[in-house]
């Protein structure tokens, strides 16, 4: 019952009788507000490509902008996701950037950077000052991106030079277990005022390093985002923008295992929990480089357009023991999975969009529409072995990698996989009244599999896929701050499997909802409650355990509640809460006996059933603001067998800020406030992958 002090601040957050309350008029005009909030009429950003605000487009949308970020002390654009309505998130090595939402997982979420769509290693959490925004829509949005997006998607999108003539803003921090922090960020004008052509650039760089709470885990990363602004006529502008992201992670943490015996709720020895298993020189390593050719064309007052040339490369390197089990006694821990592998990609790509404005039968319209094209090839270099051993808990030396039987130095090439994607979408919004607008759309896919093996003993594969995705909803604004939508979409997700023939599986969503103001501006609200089916995903054949079917289905649904309110002009009160039932309809699991067994009826690994987030700030005096926070995870089970679970948790952190001047504040913060000790993840061995004990932080940072 230790959520209850949370739900119940935040049913006093969410306007469950706001219907019945004065609903204030608003102005849409499509921008962000300074003043916190929900701020429905903003872009909806990648959520449409007809320049639509929150408010307008019938769907489930959130975004935490950089006055949120900053606000919330977000440290990475995952802490950022994670403020965000129903999102689970996590960092395991291995897993990528780990999501869970709306009852879905893994490749089921899709995580874009600036709306283009790329392998999910890349989704590591990176440091959050060079992100101006996360944008999440909820449920299927292939129209959108493309493949995958059955449960949702989330966008992280980069600050980019903007037509200030000079703004400048820089951060230091400092904090528990030897955490510093040093970001600067720069926006200036290179042209005088009055200038035939203008250039406007932006430069921001931080460096973060720590030695983390686990035993000799430690960290250091670098990111730089540079971006010019050219505007070469009134109507024509170009963004150039670079990004440079590199991590070094020496003996990173895989996990803490659980006690025997394994049955019900896990256990962990929390006396041994900051216990590091990896070898000493365990690595993760990741490097990448973006480039962006953007051009924004206004070709009349009704008609733009706009492009996007890209290229990224990246390279990641792990080199790590990565499983650990406690003995039947519970006196060794046993250590096996000595595992190194590099990935190289290269992802190539242009999006064109054109967006126009006009009427149809006397009825305004606005259409979009374009094209993709984008080839995404990794190569992977993979060396696995057993790496066996058991080490006493309470005094053991981690030894070498490569004193490990089987393991060597190098990188010997396995496999190649280009995916080559071509894609047509269009995309419409029809006032059908003053108050009532539907939106329609359809995209269409190519998508090439070519994978080349490096290895003589495995064969070369050829796959193609053409799915057709869309979405189609009905907005009705029945007075100018409130209104109520209906949704319809689909979604289509390529088959992992290289060695079977499988077409796409499928994912549809019904979505129901509504956006409005209440308490005469002083609030906003949004609420949704949806249903999505997937199915035809691969699963065992219970007749041949070598074989997979594509006949697996998924459900899940649920309600996502958020609001934000004054509650008096020094109180900001904001909350969201998420409640998800999700279940297997069709699904077989090989188990370690060899036999096949149905997981109808049970819920997918490390899907909470409820979320919740609250955020109470308090304007103590001119100079003075201090706040609370709490997040609420529900318990997940760590098999798909729903035997095995990991206990719920509620997080308490709390902050105080001083103004120094107008430019310069000073905010001290306390994280994990009463040393929580929980599980944001579950591994299969099982193990726990801990999230961090109470931390301090004190933070300094200026703008002028």
């Amino acid at each position: 019952m230790k959520h209850l002090p949370l739900l119940a601040g935040l049913c006093g957050c969410l306007p469950f009788g706001a219907w019945a309350l004065e609903l204030a008029p608003t102005t849409i005009d499509g921008a962000a507000s300074n003043e916190p909030g929900l701020a429905l009429d903003q872009s909806s950003g990648m959520a449409s490509r007809l320049g639509l605000s929150v408010r307008e487009t019938p769907a489930s949308i959130s975004i935490a902008d950089r006055n949120d970020i900053e606000r919330r002390g977000a440290k990475t654009f995952q802490d950022a996701a994670n403020t965000l309505p129903g999102v689970n998130a996590s960092a395991p090595p291995g897993f990528g950037g780990f999501i869970s939402y709306r009852g879905f997982t893994s490749s089921q979420i899709t995580q874009m950077f600036n709306g283009i769509n790329v392998a999910g290693g890349l989704a590591r959490p990176v440091d959050a000052w060079i992100y101006d925004r996360v944008e999440l829509v909820g449920g299927p949005s292939s129209l959108i991106n493309g493949a995958g997006s059955v449960g949702g998607s989330l966008n992280y999108v980069t600050k980019l030079a903007t037509r200030e003539e000079q703004a400048v803003e820089g951060q230091i921090n400092y904090g528990s277990y030897d955490t510093t922090g040093i970001a600067l960020g720069l926006n200036h004008a290179l042209t005088e005022p009055g200038a035939e052509v203008q250039h406007y650039a932006r430069l921001d760089v931080s460096r973060n390093t720590n030695h983390t709470h686990i035993d000799r885990q430690q960290r250091d990363a670098w990111s730089v985002a540079f971006s010019l602004l050219s505007d070469l006529t009134p109507n024509l502008s170009h963004t150039l923008a670079l990004e440079y992201q590199d991590e070094h992670e020496d003996s990173p943490y895989w996990g803490t295992p659980v006690l025997n015996p394994k049955a019900g709720e896990l256990k962990i020895d929390k006396h041994n929990r900051f216990n590091n298993y990896n070898v000493a020189d365990g690595r993760y390593e990741q490097r990448t480089i973006w480039a962006r050719s953007i051009i924004d064309y206004r070709i009349n007052d009704s008609t733009t357009l706009r492009n996007t040339l890209y290229h990224l490369d990246s390279q990641r390197d792990y080199r790590n023991l990565e499983t650990y089990q406690y003995s039947a006694d519970n006196s060794v821990v046993n250590r096996s999975t000595a595992y190194q592998v590099r990935h190289q990609g290269e992802q190539n790509g242009n999006q064109f969009e054109l967006r126009h404005d006009n009427s149809l039968f006397g009825l305004a319209t606005t259409w979009s529409g374009g094209f993709e094209y984008k080839v995404n090839s990794t190569t992977a270099s993979p060396l696995n072995v057993s790496g066996k051993n058991a080490v006493d808990p309470n005094h053991y030396d981690p030894g070498h990698f490569y004193d490990l039987p089987g393991t060597k130095p190098g990188f010997i090439k396995d496999k190649t996989t280009e995916v080559t994607t071509k894609a047509l979408f269009v995309e419409n919004r029809l006032g059908l009244t003053d108050k009532l607008s539907l939106l329609t759309g359809l995209r269409y896919d190519a998508i090439d599999l070519d994978v080349t093996s490096h290895r003589d003993n495995q064969p070369n594969v050829k796959r193609r896929w053409e799915p057709v995705t869309g979405r189609v909803g009905l907005t009705y604004q029945f007075i100018p701050s409130a209104n109520v939508y209906v949704q319809y979409s689909t979604a289509a997700e390529q088959p992992t499997s290289t060695t079977q023939v499988f077409d796409v599986s499928t994912g549809k969503q019904w979505e129901v909802g509504s956006k409005f103001d209440y308490l005469d501006g002083r609030g906003s609200a949004t609420v949704a409650a949806y249903h999505i089916e997937r199915k035809d995903f691969a699963v065992t054949d219970p007749q041949d355990p070598t074989r997979s079917l594509a006949v697996g289905a998924q459900t899940s649904r649920g309600i996502e509640l958020a609001s934000s309110l004054r509650i008096t002009p020094k109180l900001l009160a904001e909350g969201n809460f998420a409640w998800v039932d999700a279940q297997y309809d069709d699904f077989n699991e090989k188990i370690a006996s060899g036999a096949v067994v149905s997981r109808k009826g049970n819920t997918p690994t490390n899907v909470p059933k409820r979320v919740a987030n609250l955020w109470l700030t308090y304007d103590i005096a001119p100079a003075w603001q201090g706040g609370v926070d709490a997040r609420y995870v529900a318990q997940v089970y760590a098999d798909n067998a729903n035997t095995l679970t990991v206990p719920a948790y509620t997080l308490f952190g709390t902050f105080l800020t001083y103004k120094v001047d107008q430019h310069t504040s000073v905010t001290g913060r306390v994280r994990n406030l009463t040393n929580e000790v929980y599980a944001q993840f579950a591994h299969v061995s099982p193990a726990y992958y801990l999230g961090s004990p109470r931390t301090f932080e004190l933070a300094v940072q200026t703008k002028f």
